[in-house]
């Protein structure tokens, strides 16, 4: 797997570099073969917070994790225990559900050995998933708005986001508010 590194306010040595390539090749031995997309690491300092993105683009799947914390190394290592959660979570999801042939089931790993390893492991995820359940369920009319008011009534709400009909596009947007304090629009393609 190949990564672009990336440093925002803060300059990436080649420590960093090679810590997080052996820390993300980690990740290869749950593949049968190493994914041919680039994988993203955006490492940033803000307030004194050393925070790690990582993305890798699978067919089908997006695995995407991020930590923050005092230590730039302490957050590379838990980023990449949240990746490996997650390539756990879809395999144990995959196996379940999806049992045919030329699904994403082909990209994981069977290893026997390690499946009697990780019996504990998938007992875990097993009961998240079973967590995965809808508690609520909202209905409402989205009223065509502009970009600027979807944020002002996201703001007078409360809400971290908010879902309208954008009035240029005709199409179904989310504002939300990143932890930056800025402001993010989500739109379709």
């Amino acid at each position: 797997m190949n990564f672009a590194i990336r440093g925002q306010q803060i300059d990436v040595t080649e420590a960093m570099k090679d810590y997080v390539d052996k820390k993300l090749g980690r990740l290869e031995r749950y593949f049968d073969s190493p994914p041919v997309s680039d994988g993203t690491v955006t490492l940033s300092v803000n307030r004194g917070q050393h925070t790690v993105e990582v993305t890798i683009p699978l067919p089908g799947l997006i695995l995407r994790a991020e930590d923050r914390s005092e230590d730039m190394y302490s957050s590379i290592d838990s980023v990449v225990d949240k990746l490996e959660r997650q390539i756990r979570k879809h395999k144990t999801k995959l196996n379940r559900k999806f049992r045919q042939e030329g699904s994403l089931k082909s990209f994981f790993v069977e290893d026997p050995t390690a499946a009697a390893l990780a019996v504990a492991e998938d007992a875990d995820i097993e009961h998240e998933l079973d967590e995965l359940e809808v508690v609520r369920n909202k209905r409402f009319l989205l009223k065509p708005m502009d970009v600027e008011e979807a944020i002002l009534q996201m703001n007078m709400i409360g809400h971290t986001f908010f879902v309208f009909s954008n009035v240029d596009t005709q199409e179904v947007n989310v504002v939300y508010r990143r932890d930056d304090g800025k402001y993010g629009l989500i739109e379709q393609e």
